[in-house]
């Protein structure tokens, strides 16, 4: 059975050779047990800004080099990103040459990286930060670039020794559903064999659902988080497909989600060209509320004081980070108003209400209090304060009563309920 291309990236190739497998026992198994990404992961990670530019003689400082991973680790920590909570810095495809080493082992590009990942890592580390990396599941990255079946242990044990703490494992140049997800199953018996700890963020689902329905049970078994949709773009288009995708499929992936394992809607693209203010709120406040990895793509060198507040904002990732781990939810779509809400530690719930109407000025919402959280976020009362756009609170509220927002066209009100 031959996997069909997905386009921009290929999948395909190879000729299938089952692998032997060594399987944990599934008895009681909730979600991956390596005792990692308790709560979403948050960081930053190249691909949706800097693609794969590999001209370091003409965009010295947009090619995928240790000189841009250097300057990004310095300012996630000299410019608050670190004391965010943002910890792992990862590197996405295009960092490799074009071939392994005389014994098999993946290799940096020696001319964008010359000292190698060990010493990035090492530089990473005395920053109070975490490395990411980049591998496929297949014979070749979805760049070209050498991929690691066949090689599973191999590049595991590489990547611990380098000091690597993540590891995104994309799907392409794959031959069959079985060799995809016996690849995917494999890594995560081999980076735990290493003894070191990496996060594992798969692609799984994403490259499994064009041939048959993802079976979650296994995909959080294995991995911390993964990819349900497609590659996020810098465009509004993009983060409404990510979410309407998400709204038609909450029944099959919200209860799947929790401490040690998370849905990826894919990057946050807040502070770069495609998206307005009120829809960067949209995604900062949805991707809190679905209890999203928080991985920035974007250039921190050059990012407005509104973007990086906004994506610094510590209410918000108070909200995302709450240590219950409940993934929210849709709960009600009328009018082009979505109504969603995630229960949170200390009986707080967190509620968005999104304009989807993108014509006309902002638009007023009434939604009776007692329906909130399964009617029982305000029973008999509680204190609800709104986060975004802005800050605001706005006190107490008793179980009976109707609660009215204001919502920008295509963006979102985030507000935060608390049992005084």
């Amino acid at each position: 059975m031959k996997l069909l291309s997905r386009d921009p990236r290929l999948i395909c190739e190879l000729a299938f050779r089952p692998l032997a497998l060594v399987f944990w026992s599934i008895l009681g198994a909730k979600a991956l047990n390596n005792g990692l990404a308790r709560t979403p992961t948050m960081g930053w990670l190249h691909w949706e800004r800097f693609m794969c530019n590999l001209d370091c003689q003409e965009e010295p400082d947009a090619c995928i080099s240790e000189q841009l991973f250097m300057q990004m680790a310095e300012l996630m920590v000299s410019d608050g990103w670190k004391d965010a909570g943002y910890e792992y810095l990862c590197i996405d495809d295009c960092w490799m040459a074009p071939e392994r080493d005389s014994k098999g082992r993946l290799q940096a590009d020696p001319q964008r990286f010359p000292n190698g990942i060990q010493h990035l890592a090492n530089y990473v580390h005395s920053k109070g930060l975490k490395l990411g990396i980049y591998a496929d599941v297949g014979n070749k990255t979805c760049a070209g670039f050498p991929g690691s079946f066949g090689y599973y242990d191999t590049d595991a044990q590489t990547f611990a020794d380098w000091g690597v703490d993540l590891l995104k494992f994309d799907g392409c140049h794959c031959d069959s559903v079985t060799s995809l997800a016996d690849g995917y199953k494999y890594m995560s018996l081999a980076l735990n064999r290493t003894g070191r700890s990496i996060v594992y963020s798969c692609e799984w689902p994403l490259y499994l659902k064009p041939f048959h329905k993802p079976n979650y049970t296994d995909i959080q078994y294995y991995c911390n988080h993964w990819r349900n949709f497609d590659d996020v773009y810098d465009s509004w288009e993009s983060i409404k497909n990510i979410l309407a995708w998400t709204t038609t499929n909450q029944k099959e992936i919200v209860d799947v989600a929790g401490p040690g394992g998370w849905n990826d809607p894919d990057m946050l693209v807040i502070g770069n060209f495609g998206l307005s203010w009120d829809q960067q709120v949209t995604q900062m406040a949805l991707w809190a509320i679905m209890a999203a990895p928080l991985l920035m793509s974007n250039d921190l060198r050059q990012i407005s004081p509104q973007a990086k507040a906004l994506l610094q904002n510590k209410d918000v990732i108070a909200v995302n980070q709450d240590p219950l781990g409940k993934q929210g939810y849709c709960f009600r779509k009328e009018n082009n108003i979505e109504v969603w809400e995630r229960p949170l530690s200390n009986l707080a719930w967190a509620v968005a209400v999104r304009n989807l109407q993108e014509i006309g000025g902002p638009r007023f919402y009434s939604i009776q209090v007692a329906s909130l959280g399964h009617g029982i976020a305000c029973h008999p009362g509680c204190i609800i304060t709104q986060l975004l756009p802005e800050k605001v609170k706005l006190g107490f509220y008793e179980w009976t009563v109707t609660l009215k927002t204001r919502i920008n066209p295509s963006g979102t009100v985030l507000l935060r309920l608390d049992h005084n």
